[in-house]
């Protein structure tokens, strides 16, 4: 029986099944069954890395509808359940994080990692992007909690890692969302990344083992991308976030001097515009 031309060739369905079944248990739509656990998790999310990197279908794979329908809801699920897992951490009465529950919190970061690295491969970082800055308050609501004011450094760097990563996608471009979106992402974090920078750097001098820093490279993407970012939003809200950086005690990092200079200069040429265009009409009527 000759195949009519909308059908999909044998290979290409193969691929796709099993590139479908690697990201249910990359993203634990599926749960492993005994006793392969994590280590089916892993290999699924290998498996995942190599077919985008070396599958000729992948293309068209990504353009299934199916594919990034189960794409999208293992990012809804890794991210919410990453909540979930916070919130139980905040109700632990013993809060003993150096044990057991620090392999669970850290488990979600390193599958939200993953996911931020293959997800701009799928043309699908939206969807994470969407669903982050629809959780971020309430992660700041748990970890900024006084419960955790000593504990949990390393959670706390590698969530600022994962908002660099949402910051970058929406202040360049390669993501978009619509202004209010925006303005929620920056008010949301900036002013987290201004107090936990000087706060990380002092515990870091005064221990010397302290290894949970912002790196150099970190630093310059996250002031990078929240520079671009404010240049992208309309003059008040820009006008409110650079008022709220002149006004805090850190206005050293991250610096936001140039994103100042350009609202200054395009305000200034906005009020010059206006005005000459009142003066330009009032000569228009006087004449006529």
């Amino acid at each position: 029986m000759s195949r009519t031309s909308s059908s999909k060739p044998v290979g290409f369905t193969a691929t796709k099944d099993i590139f479908v079944s690697a990201i249910r248990f990359a993203v634990s739509i599926e749960e492993p069954c005994f006793p392969f656990g994590d280590k089916l998790r892993i290999s699924a999310q290998e498996q995942v890395d190599y077919m985008l990197g070396e599958d000729e279908d992948i293309t068209n794979i990504m353009a299934d509808d199916e594919v990034k329908s189960v794409v999208r809801i293992g990012v809804y699920n890794i991210i919410h359940s990453f909540e979930a897992d916070l919130t139980l951490l905040l109700l632990n009465p013993t809060l003993e994080f150096e044990t057991g529950v620090d392999s669970t919190i850290m488990r979600r970061v390193m599958d939200l990692e993953w996911m931020c690295n293959v997800l701009p491969k799928m043309d699908l970082m939206k969807s994470f992007v969407s669903n982050w800055i629809a959780i971020s308050s309430k992660i700041l609501v748990i970890i900024e909690d006084e419960k955790f004011d000593n504990i949990m450094w390393g959670l706390k760097v590698k969530v600022i890692e994962l908002t660099c990563k949402v910051l970058e996608a929406v202040s360049y471009g390669s993501v978009i969302v619509p202004a209010p979106s925006r303005v929620q992402l920056l008010k949301t974090w900036f002013p987290y990344v201004q107090k936990m920078k000087p706060l990380l750097d002092s515990k870091a001098v005064a221990k010397t083992d302290f290894r949970y820093v912002m790196d150099e490279d970190l630093c310059q993407a996250i002031e990078g991308a929240i520079v671009s970012l404010v240049l992208t939003l309309p003059s008040n809200d820009q006008a409110d976030i650079l008022a709220d950086w002149i006004g805090s005690r850190e206005v050293g990092y991250p610096d936001l001097s140039e994103a100042f200079e350009v609202w200054s200069y395009r305000s200034k040429s906005a009020k010059r515009r206006l005005v000459e265009g009142l003066h330009g009409n009032s000569d228009a009527a006087i004449s006529s």
